[in-house]
């Protein structure tokens, strides 16, 4: 599967496979301890992929600073064209 999102790593893989586990299994019994586990692992899957999102954004945001700094026109509109 190809993902369209640079930030997106073989970690991220792992926390969605996690994710789909805890799904499979309050599926399979839907009782209260793994409704609680499956919010429990939902909550830490979003804020990892919030996380990772924002330091990729912090990081672009920076070096589009740099190349205006340094006057590199060219690869600043390149970086900007790359959020449309």
């Amino acid at each position: 599967m190809e993902q369209h999102k640079p930030w997106f790593d073989e970690k991220c893989l792992g926390f969605l496979d996690q994710r789909k586990r805890a799904k499979m299994l309050w599926v399979q019994d839907p009782c209260q301890s793994n409704i609680d586990n499956l919010n429990s692992v939902r909550r830490k899957v979003s804020r990892y992929f919030r996380n990772k999102k924002k330091e990729y954004m912090r990081a672009k945001f920076e070096e589009l600073e740099v190349n205006s700094k340094i006057h590199n026109t060219g690869d600043l509109y390149r970086g900007i064209n790359d959020f449309k």
